[in-house]
């Protein structure tokens, strides 16, 4: 399998155990949480396609469906293993994180965008799908939280460039890209690091 295969595989089975391990306590049934998980793994890449004027990758190969079917599987044969380790969406979400945001850049470069569109792809085939899961379940999306999301994305793209600059192979490019974005994630959850938010704007009561 080509390593840029791996990455996909990987990060569909990843973000789609993700979505799936949110569904778990929504009362929601096998073919729900399926979709769920589907729609996760695929969401930011149907979008990066689409503002590429291409066709949907998953239109073109089943094995995003099979993947998800898996990630299913493996759900429900191991669900005791994954209620029990808390940390769990967390994990998978952020390594799917990781290896979308490089599966974007680099199908942003052989469209021949420049560098900064191919990091917006990269953050949007990264972070989209949580959001529509999130979206869907009823929950405030992590890319509108405090937490750092969509700046580790931002952060991955930067060192693949000046991977890319200083011509290093194509896996280790991907490879420490990936690595940067997952790191800066467990980073800044494991630190409390985060950006300022937003405060309230309080109408003056004497003005209209």
């Amino acid at each position: 399998m080509p390593f840029s295969s791996l990455i996909d595989f990987l990060g569909t089975f990843a973000f789609a155990i993700s979505g799936i391990r949110l569904a778990s306590g929504k009362q929601i049934d096998w073919f729900g949480a399926y979709i769920i998980g589907l729609v996760t793994a695929i969401g930011g890449g149907t979008l990066r396609d689409l503002l590429l004027d291409v066709r949907p990758f998953w239109m073109l190969d089943p094995n995003y469906f099979i993947a998800t079917g898996w990630a299913l599987l493996a759900t429900l044969l191991f669900k005791e293993q994954l209620l029990r380790w808390g940390n769990t969406l967390f994990l998978f979400d952020t390594i799917g994180l990781g290896l979308f945001t490089i599966v974007g850049i680099t199908k942003s470069l052989e469209a021949g965008l420049p560098f900064w569109v191919c990091v917006v792809m990269g953050t949007i085939t990264g972070s989209l799908g949580g959001v529509i899961r999130d979206v869907l379940l009823n929950e405030v999306p992590l890319l509108f939280r405090k937490d750092i999301y969509a700046l580790a994305c931002v952060a991955g793209g930067a060192v693949y460039f000046g991977c890319a600059a200083l011509q290093l192979p194509k896996e280790i490019t991907e490879s420490a890209a990936a690595a940067v974005v997952i790191l800066s994630r467990w980073l800044a959850v494991q630190f409390h690091i985060h950006l300022p938010q937003l405060p309230p704007i309080e109408q003056n009561p004497g003005k209209s």
